[in-house]
């Protein structure tokens, strides 16, 4: 099986490298932004990620900033997104976009990614 890609957008480096860890250790490829047009820049720069993990409350570009330039851009739109933050919910989030409250749960972020990669490699 071919590692699924994951990009994490995350601007607290606690919180990122955790996900990094975790998410490697689980089998996937794991890249990271600081930010959300640090995200941008790498999805234009490379194959896209099966799934993306965003952070709502970020310096330079928010998530919900990221999430609109996003939703318009047609390589990147189809792309599926599930929002990290203490802040917000799903409500008013843009599209159909997965939420989980920090402090996360690392066996539902863990649920939520294999859901989306295994959908991405099915599909």
């Amino acid at each position: 099986m071919e590692n699924s890609g994951i990009l994490v957008i995350e601007d607290d480096d606690g919180i990122r490298e955790t996900l990094k860890e975790v998410l490697e250790s689980e089998g996937y490829q794991v890249s990271t932004a600081t930010n959300g047009q640090e995200g941008l820049d790498i999805l234009r720069q490379s194959k896209p990620p099966r799934v993306i993990l965003l952070d709502l409350m970020m310096p330079v570009m928010n998530g919900w900033e990221f999430l609109q330039v996003q939703s318009q851009d047609e390589k990147l739109s189809s792309i599926p997104v599930v929002v990290i933050s203490a802040a917000g919910d799903r409500a008013k989030l843009p599209g159909q976009n997965e939420f989980i409250k920090k402090p996360i749960e690392l066996e539902a972020l863990i649920d939520v990614v294999k859901k989306h990669c295994a959908a991405a490699m099915n599909g």
